[in-house]
């Protein structure tokens, strides 16, 4: 995901995130730590089934998007 932010901003690289950073900030965010380490991959089926269609299907076209909006570039 992150990459997909960078590239849209038109950064090269960024700085790791390590597991210490994310305990911290999932202390000042009142969270659990296993919410941001884990990774899911969900699919929408029964908005898919229903006929939705999302105005960008992938990550990078909506982090782009987004990007734009708020002049960030």
């Amino acid at each position: 995901m992150m990459a997909g932010v960078r590239q849209a901003v038109g950064r090269r690289w960024g700085l790791p995130a390590t597991r210490g950073m994310l305990e911290l900030g999932a202390i000042f965010l009142r969270t659990e730590t296993e919410l941001i380490l884990k990774s899911r991959y969900v699919v929408p089926t029964r908005l898919l089934a229903s006929g939705f269609r999302f105005e960008f299907p992938e990550f990078r076209g909506a982090a782009g998007e987004l990007v734009g909006r708020s002049g960030c570039r």
